[in-house]
């Protein structure tokens, strides 16, 4: 790096926002960590877009809204196992917020997700009931928007790598793009499982694997690109 990413790719950035960060609600461990290599990442893309987790404060995900909800454990919602998380990332609070040091161009594009309070949504593509997309102001979806820019592959970063950053790539296969996942410039929640060896970091790396998804190091982007 620096390199000129070609005009079919492009960045995503998935939730790099205050309570995904030491401090926040949520906090990653070491997720501010990644913010400068993805700064430095980011300049060589011409489309950048960013991803911003929105609930509004009765969002189902919270366990806060169950009657004896506990944070990180499952209940079964109508569209699947569902993780009870903290309250995190209320809409126009401080800790939905971008990290101040994420370099935010007026050319990129954000996408708002998670704003149904019914649904949760850790893909841009569709919320979790593998139905619904978010849309960004103009009305289109993330994959009319890739395709309106002809974009063909789709590189992915932020946070965290074993949910929203996993869950899009996987989606972004779906929806017929190629994807690359760049480890580095992420950092995992890498929750245990119950009764079993793996975590929540393990098991993402074996789905993307079996979805045939590069997972690199941002030295080897380049490469990769064959730039």
């Amino acid at each position: 790096m620096p390199y000129q990413a070609p005009s079919n790719t492009a960045l995503i950035i998935v939730d790099v926002q205050n309570d995904f960060c030491p401090g926040g609600k949520l906090a990653v461990s070491e997720g501010d960590r990644i913010i400068p290599l993805i700064n430095e990442i980011k300049s060589d893309f011409e489309l950048c877009i960013l991803t911003q987790d929105w609930h509004p404060a009765d969002h189902k995900s919270f366990a806060s809204n169950h009657e004896g909800g506990e944070a990180f454990t499952s209940i079964e919602m109508p569209y699947g196992e569902q993780i009870l998380w903290p309250n995190h990332c209320v809409q126009n609070s401080y800790g939905a917020a971008f990290r101040a040091d994420l370099k935010i161009e007026d050319s990129d594009l954000v996408l708002k997700k998670g704003t149904n309070p019914d649904i949760d949504s850790y893909s841009g593509f569709y919320e979790n009931d593998q139905k619904t997309q978010p849309r960004f102001t103009s009305g289109k979806s993330l994959t009319q928007t890739l395709k309106d820019h002809g974009i063909t592959q789709v590189i992915f970063c932020g946070l965290a790598y074993d949910f929203c950053v996993g869950w899009h790539a996987l989606d972004a296969v779906k929806e017929g793009f190629e994807a690359i996942v760049i480890k580095d410039a992420c950092r995992s929640i890498a929750m245990p499982l119950e009764n079993d060896k793996h975590t929540t970091e393990t098991t993402m790396d074996e789905q993307l694997a079996k979805a045939n998804i590069k997972v690199i190091n941002a030295a080897n982007l380049p490469n990769i690109l064959k730039i």
